[in-house]
């Protein structure tokens, strides 16, 4: 066991605090991993407000990327000393979803009170999404890493643990996009920015990027995005047909957490069309659709969580396409900050002006 420095959740809503925990060494099947840098998700934001519960004291953080520092007995083919990125997808492997090729779903429940931290004094410490990496050091289970390049850039790594494949995942694994399809993807934040440049890789014809403000819907046009419309103005849908030559789109991805949008979304589908469900909103939202209209134009919705992805297929995929110049990861930090300046880089988060922030160790 060892003391590392991690900020702790002590009450929702309430600025995290740098502290001192306790770190278990890896065991079976598990690795450790000292962390390089750690992104800040909405989700992690989300969770520390209090939108889904769950026990306190946490340590929130799963987009992270590092080197592996110690190895559990049966931690697959890892080796100390590899670069790695760190998933919140903990696979058992065997489960019907697993063995579907579905791990983003596993079926195995986790335990995340019971995991490798406690506090100072020993007390229960929740390792939230099974990853609790705001902090120095994870331990972790294998089937939540992937190895990568020892010369990537960390900072750009991390942003796949989490944003970019749930972005990119959903245009390509859950849309099932096709080339010369059209796509509406409402908001421009970091998941939204990836689902842009997932649909660009998919070859959709056009893509319409949907926000509040004329900013980021300039930012989506450096990623991908062929056109941009207010979600101000009366009824934007009609914008986006115009855009799209009078028709509707064949997916809308929906990538924020806000009801209005989910609201709103089936307006802007075609025949056949559907809707994808990214952004969480918090557990008591409901939102509002017309099924008749749904049944009567072939129209679908489905959920999608982590863009449907399978860590060792989709990762090295990308980061082949981020080597070749093909996918945006630089470009998406907007800014860098220390572990002891997390509360800064939250609420600059929460202005809505950031894309990703990067806490670098």
């Amino acid at each position: 066991m060892q003391t590392i420095k991690a900020a702790v959740c002590r009450e929702f809503g309430a600025p995290l605090v740098i502290e001192d925990i306790q770190l278990d060494a890896p065991g079976t099947g598990q690795v450790e991993v000292t962390l390089d840098a750690v992104a800040i998700c909405h989700s992690d934001i989300s969770f520390a407000d209090g939108a889904w519960g769950g026990h306190l004291p946490a340590v929130y953080g799963h987009e992270a990327a590092g080197t592996i520092t110690a190895l559990g007995d049966a931690a697959a083919d890892f080796q100390i000393g590899d670069t790695v990125i760190v998933t919140l997808i903990r696979a058992c492997g065997t489960c019907p979803n697993c063995a579907g090729g579905k791990p983003t779903i596993c079926d195995t429940p986790v335990d995340n009170v019971a995991g490798p931290i406690r506090t100072d004094d020993g007390g229960p410490l929740m390792q939230a999404m099974a990853c609790g990496a705001f902090a120095e050091k994870v331990v972790v289970h294998h089937s939540q890493i992937v190895r990568i390049p020892a010369a990537m850039s960390r900072e750009a790594a991390c942003l796949l643990s989490c944003g970019v494949i749930t972005g990119v995942g959903a245009a390509v694994n859950a849309a099932g996009l096709r080339a010369g399809q059209d796509v509406v993807v409402i908001g421009a934040g970091g998941v939204g920015l990836n689902a842009i440049q997932g649909a660009r890789i998919a070859g959709a014809r056009r893509i319409i990027a949907v926000d509040m403000t004329e900013e980021k819907l300039e930012i989506a046009k450096s990623f991908g995005a062929t056109h941009g419309v207010l979600a101000t103005v009366s009824k934007p849908w009609r914008a986006a047909q115009q855009a799209l030559g009078g028709r509707g789109a064949d997916a809308v991805m929906v990538t924020v957490g806000a009801i209005p949008a989910y609201d709103e979304a089936p307006n802007y589908l075609g025949r056949g069309g559907k809707v994808v469900m990214i952004g969480m909103p918090h557990a008591d939202g409901m939102a509002t659709y017309s099924p008749m209209g749904m049944s009567y134009q072939g129209q679908g919705m489905i959920g999608s969580k982590m863009g449907d992805t399978v860590i060792q297929r989709d990762i090295p995929w990308m980061v082949d396409l981020y080597e070749q110049g093909r996918l945006k990861l630089d470009e998406l930090i907007s800014g860098r900050w220390r572990l002891d300046q997390i509360n800064e880089a939250i609420a600059d988060t929460k202005s809505g002006s950031a894309k990703r922030n990067v806490i670098v160790f």
